[in-house]
């Protein structure tokens, strides 16, 4: 939810502006994740001075004016109240070391104090950025304040921030290195984190440490790294380290036992990726960031740190730790090089991102197809799963994990998975499915799926699974998540980037990627082959199919200002494959245009949801055409008779339903792939809608685009 950026400059000339800069358009690109505050710190005026502070409430572009305001007047460097609107734009800095972040309030109101950065204290001896949630904050708290140590906010980060200030207070005849300083910190947590860590007693050096919250360090330099990977110092097993034994009160026994400021020894020669020719350090920049989105514009190539690393960089060098040995986890971490394009993340000729991502779905579903159906042969090939396909056939149970939009793909597949594979099928919430402790066996099929690849409750889940034995796939946009990193295999649905809240090239991705799946995993049944050349002559067709609904935007945003802008609910019903869309469509109208509206199973409508119907009530009916076409058809007369006003999303042939009925008409194509085409129309009547109703469709209110604590 929240989102991180750190930059770090070495031998590199920078006047403040220019941090200053580089810092809010980090934080514009993540924007997305939603926020309610922002807050951005750079370094003073000398290598000790405290740090500048800029916060503020409300969106990056008023951050931007407070900055601009402050740069009016310079200011003395010994200014002792560092008040931001005396701050001198125009200092240079050879090397430096800057963070910004967006706050999603968890704990304590949206405000100035509560904002990130966090400071130990009014000198900004630490300092630190912060996305996620620490459960044991509470405890920590109380044994800083009985130990004299003061609070100013209400969040969970300033006990961390403190609690680091304490560390080092606490060893004043044998001080700690900062990496050694944070890992003390770090052993001490509980919860989710990804933190950026700063101070004025190690300048020029910020400390990177993840678990549970995605976080991506972004390198760039004029000249062509030697090798692509960085070494992983791995600590050493037959250190005895007295903090786990005795926890926080033992710190400064801890250090007068002679804790280590060498720390362990390395396995191999590390940062050969940033050394000249001779040897030497040379210029460069590094970008830590919660999102590839924020370092696109200056670097493709990145390094995705996995739980419990701690990344330091100092001195042009970029050292990564491990907090605690696991052999599960590779020794290197690999440089990737992103694919995405800078003006893949911008909004082009459109007024929202959401309305571009809708506009893009002919294209993305090209590209989750793309290399993987053979439309001459009828056939489907997903690498990613070719090793694993015996072993999904002999499985006794697929499971669906997912939350949101994704549970819905979930739920929209569940058919052609038991009709193609013979398997039976659960599709779980997964918060529900981890409060549940559902059972779970080594011959289950688990597949987890997610936009981000970060959500955390699906990584939990996950988690959850692999303990127990079972063989667990993802299916992903996000190439280098931690969902695609840590299952057996998987899908990524190759979507591109989505910077809208609402999802809707993923859903649609996402639901192409599991019918392909579908259809791969019946591919050795000779019973099956009639109906799975169907599917994949329908899947060539679904593009053109939704260029048409999208050629219908106009008809649809009359449609939405003439009879649902002035209402306050919505129902929407559906059976078979069209209940998902129902769910899905629901979803969308209530998260962008904050009307009530209900997904509704027409088969249950005569068991408490007919109470709600009256001629006040607008109901929107998807009945195009399918087995189930005349039960849909007779809960539509149910609606009629007790005066409903229906509209009706049904099949452009279909003349059954009359010319005189509000009727959106849509292309037919192979029943289990008419949700795709079903859910186009209602994914611009929540646009339309939204706009109607002052909404910002990018930001909606209380809502972040990737959930990562639970």
């Amino acid at each position: 939810m929240c989102g991180i950026f750190g930059y770090c400059s070495f031998l590199v000339e920078k006047d403040r502006k220019y941090v200053c800069d580089v810092l809010i358009n980090g934080l514009a690109r993540q924007e997305y994740r939603g926020y309610d505050s922002a807050g951005i710190g750079v370094d003073g005026d000398t290598p000790t001075s405290p740090m500048i502070l800029f916060k503020t409430v409300g969106k990056v572009a008023s951050l931007r004016d407070k900055i601009a305001e402050a740069a009016a007047t310079p200011s003395p460097a010994d200014d002792p109240q560092n008040e931001p609107h005396k701050v001198d734009m125009n200092k240079v800095f050879l090397s430096q070391t800057s963070m910004a972040h967006t706050r999603w309030a968890t704990h304590g109101v949206p405000s100035n104090t509560n904002c990130h950065p966090h400071v130990s204290n009014a000198l900004t001896e630490f300092s630190l950025v912060h996305n996620g949630i620490i459960t044991n904050y509470k405890e920590l708290k109380l044994v800083l304040l009985k130990r004299g140590y003061t609070f100013h906010t209400d969040t969970d980060t300033e006990a961390v921030a403190v609690l680091c200030k304490y560390v080092w207070d606490s060893q004043p005849h044998k001080r700690l290195n900062f990496t050694e300083l944070i890992k003390t910190v770090v052993k001490e947590l509980e919860g989710s984190f990804a933190f950026v860590f700063k101070s004025t007693h190690f300048p020029d050096e910020i400390v990177a440490a993840r678990r549970g919250s995605p976080l991506l360090i972004g390198v760039k330099t004029d000249r062509k790294l030697k090798v692509d990977f960085v070494d992983v110092e791995l600590p050493n097993e037959e250190r005895v380290d007295g903090v786990d034994a005795a926890g926080l009160l033992a710190v400064p026994n801890t250090v007068a036992d002679g804790h280590s400021t060498a720390g362990p020894k390395l396995r191999r020669s590390q940062s050969r990726a940033f050394l000249s020719e001779d040897g030497m350090p040379q210029p460069i920049e590094f970008f830590v960031a919660s999102d590839a989105s924020a370092v696109i514009e200056h670097t493709k190539r990145v390094l995705y740190l996995e739980d419990d690393d701690i990344a330091h960089i100092a001195e042009g060098e970029l050292h990564i730790h491990r907090l605690r040995r696991d052999d599960t986890i590779s020794s290197v971490r690999a440089i990737e090089h992103l694919e995405i394009e800078l003006a893949e993340i911008m909004k082009g000729q459109y007024d929202h991102f959401m309305q571009k991502e809708i506009y893009e779905q002919p294209e993305s579903v090209v590209n989750t197809m793309r290399g993987r159906v053979n439309f001459d042969t009828r056939q489907v090939l997903l690498g990613g799963l070719k090793a694993y396909l015996p072993v999904i056939r002999r499985g006794r149970r697929l499971l669906f994990v997912a939350c949101g939009t994704s549970y819905h793909s979930c739920i929209a597949v569940r058919g052609v998975f038991e009709e193609l594979t013979d398997i039976p099928v659960a599709v779980e919430l997964a918060s529900d499915f981890l409060d549940r402790r559902t059972p779970v066996f080594r011959d289950d099929v688990a597949i987890f799926v997610s936009q981000s690849g970060e959500t955390a409750d699906t990584i939990l889940a996950m988690r959850y699974c692999l303990e127990r034995g079972a063989l667990c796939l993802g299916v992903v946009n996000t190439v280098g998540s931690t969902l695609s990193r840590e299952t057996h295999a998987g899908i990524h649905i190759n979507a591109g980037p989505e910077i809208g809240v609402a999802s809707t090239k993923a859903y649609t991705s996402q639901y192409v990627a599991l019918v392909m799946m579908a259809v791969q995993l019946s591919d050795d049944s000779i019973i099956k082959t009639a109906r799975r050349q169907q599917i994949i002559d329908g899947l060539h067709d679904i593009p053109a199919q939704i260029r048409k609904v999208l050629a219908m935007d106009k008809a649809l945003q009359e449609m939405a200002k003439t009879m649902l802008a002035k209402e306050k609910s919505l129902l929407i019903m559906g059976r078979g494959y069209q209940y998902a869309t129902c769910l899905e469509g629901a979803l969308k109208i209530k998260e962008v245009s904050y009307m009530h509206s209900e997904g509704i199973l027409a088969g249950e409508l005569k068991h408490g949801p007919l109470a709600l119907v009256d001629e006040h009530l607008p109901v929107i009916f998807i009945m195009t055409r399918d087995s189930l076409y005349p039960k849909v058809q007779s809960a539509l007369a149910q609606v009629t008779a007790r005066k409903g006003r229906p509209i009706i999303i049904c099949n452009e042939d279909d003349e059954t339903v009359s010319d005189a009925a509000k009727c959106i008409r849509v292309p037919q194509t192979v029943d289990c792939l008419q949700g795709l085409i079903n859910v186009i129309p209602l994914q611009l009547l929540s646009y339309h809608l939204a706009i109607m109703n002052g909404v910002d469709v990018d930001f909606p209110r209380n809502l972040a685009k990737s959930v990562t604590t639970e």
